[in-house]
């Protein structure tokens, strides 16, 4: 009966291979010399006027979490379009909803704008 699972326990040890190897690898083999100036901020080309881990405000996550949303949204949109019309097609149902879940987000998005999600100071 473990048998059937084989190729399954196989394809599991090859991904974690594949994963963990470049890993190992680049710790056995990289030159780990570390000191101030590697060790500097490099990004912007000066140093950091204050600390570097600061907390972000909530409204810079809203706004992620929004585009993820609408992103994904705007994917639901394209298989839904190519099966919508013809004789094969999902039809008024489909449609219908469509119509639902675009309603459900667009409430959504109404409440964020009115909450200030949206607002950037």
């Amino acid at each position: 009966m473990l048998e059937q699972y084989l190729p399954i326990g196989l394809f599991i040890l090859v991904g974690a291979a594949i994963g963990i190897a470049p890993i190992v690898l680049g710790r056995l083999v990289a030159p780990h010399a570390p000191n101030a100036e590697k060790n500097d901020a490099y990004e912007c080309g000066f140093p950091a006027y204050e600390e570097t881990r600061m907390r972000f405000d909530v409204r810079y996550y809203l706004v992620a979490i929004l585009f993820i949303i609408f992103d994904l949204e705007i994917a639901f949109f394209f298989p839904w379009a190519t099966v919508l019309g013809g004789e094969e097609g999902i039809g008024w149902v489909g449609f219908i909803t469509m119509m639902v879940f675009l309603a459900v987000l667009v409430v959504g998005f109404i409440y964020e704008w009115c909450k200030g999600a949206l607002e950037w100071e």
